[in-house]
């Protein structure tokens, strides 16, 4: 695939068929096939050189803090819990505007979700809000950085810091996104990825924990491994390693397979971010003026990672089956979670999720679009529907 990107965000366009449309795209490079096959040639599959050489990667070239790799990013934020101390009947404060693994990695702890409310503008969570749903029994604060947009953790901080809480970022959707110039992974106590198939870095299933505390950091490698401490036990005459386990830990280590996969995808993963953040712009500059859709919010001081490009639209229905039925692909991929039975039914006071719930929907943003396929979209969305 060949596209454009100049200095104005413009999509330059090709005379080349328009190909099909996909909503995700599970990128694969063809070095991660190379690192794949040396993996399997070598014997050795599980966790070992190549996932270090991955944390070494997402450390050095995304500047991530003290990157631990796990198999899920459902993984990385319950070792967050872990880590932070939650326990029973602790309230963790979390967006409903999410994937259910945020508020059942809570329920896994046996601590107890608490939804605060989102801006509708932005599909984050609430500064304000975090504060209103405060009590003695708050241990922590989850927000989770919606569509890649990253939440406003300045105002999120001072407020953990205020009332003694931790902040453990679920950024599932925000690798390579940066706040105020610095990159998300670098900033809270806990930052959470995913590297799940369809996001813009993928293992094939997989996940990173971030800590800026290298105590913390320390805790994650021995307990993403059943609590035991390999660096300092050694394999005994009998051949059993020797070691002593002091905390609960988990079967939650990434292996050599899935770091291939990762290590081969990251070494042209800023093309492909920049790819995606192209898109985006055009999105907006083109879709800004048009009757019954609403952009989004986005501040100077964030740069956005764009795993979805998500907009308020009236008549959502009408919007998608205009878009289906011309071959363009549109979702909501998730309404909030509070409707679930284990976490109580929806809340009615979130008004801004509840509009924001009403109204969302997303576009096909990934680097594997044409520029004609991007221009297809605008110019169908700018017919009406």
């Amino acid at each position: 695939m060949t596209y454009n990107i100049d200095h104005h965000n413009q999509i330059s366009m090709s005379d080349s068929p328009s190909k099909s449309i996909s909503f995700f795209h599970t990128h694969i490079s063809p070095r991660s096939i190379e690192f794949a096959t040396q993996v399997l040639q070598s014997g050795w599959v599980s966790e070992g050189r190549m996932v270090k050489e991955f944390e070494a990667t997402l450390a050095s070239r995304l500047g991530l803090c003290n990157p631990v790799a796990v198999n899920s990013g459902t993984a990385a934020l319950h070792l967050a819990l872990a880590l932070a101390g939650v326990g029973r009947s602790d309230e963790v404060i979390l967006p409903a505007q999410t994937f259910v693994a945020t508020g059942l990695v809570i329920l896994m702890q046996g601590g107890i979700p608490v939804f605060a409310d989102i801006d509708p503008l932005t599909g984050n969570i609430s500064p304000a809000s975090i504060v209103a749903k405060i009590t003695p029994r708050t241990k922590a604060i989850m927000p989770v950085h919606w569509a890649g947009y990253p939440c406003d953790l300045d105002e999120i901080n001072a407020i953990a810091t205020q009332h003694g809480l931790v902040v453990i970022e679920d950024a599932a959707h925000a690798l390579g996104a940066t706040y105020k110039g610095k990159p998300i992974g670098a900033i809270s106590r806990f930052t959470a990825f995913s590297f799940q198939a369809i996001k813009h870095l993928t293992t094939g299933d997989g996940g990173a924990l971030c800590c800026t505390d290298e105590v913390d950091a320390r805790q994650a490698f021995v307990r993403r491994w059943f609590g035991i401490d390999r660096t300092n036990s050694k394999p005994s005459i009998l051949g059993e390693r020797i070691y002593d386990i002091e905390t609960v830990g988990y079967k939650y280590h990434m292996n050599d397979l899935a770091a291939a996969v990762g290590l081969g995808n990251l070494e042209d993963f800023t093309q492909r971010l920049a790819r995606r953040q192209q898109i985006g712009s055009y999105y907006r500059k083109q879709l800004g003026n048009i009757p019954g859709l609403q952009l989004l919010r986005m501040d100077d001081d964030r740069t956005h990672a764009y795993w979805l490009f998500t907009i308020l639209v009236e008549r959502r229905e009408d919007f998608i089956r205009k878009l289906a039925e011309n071959g363009i692909p549109a979702s909501v991929v998730h309404l909030r979670i509070d409707h679930n039975s284990i976490f109580g039914g929806v809340r009615d006071d979130l008004p801004g999720q509840t509009d924001f719930n009403e109204r969302q929907v997303a576009l096909p943003v990934h680097e594997d679009l044409s520029d004609d396929n991007v221009k297809q979209i605008v110019d169908l969305i700018q017919s009406g529907w």
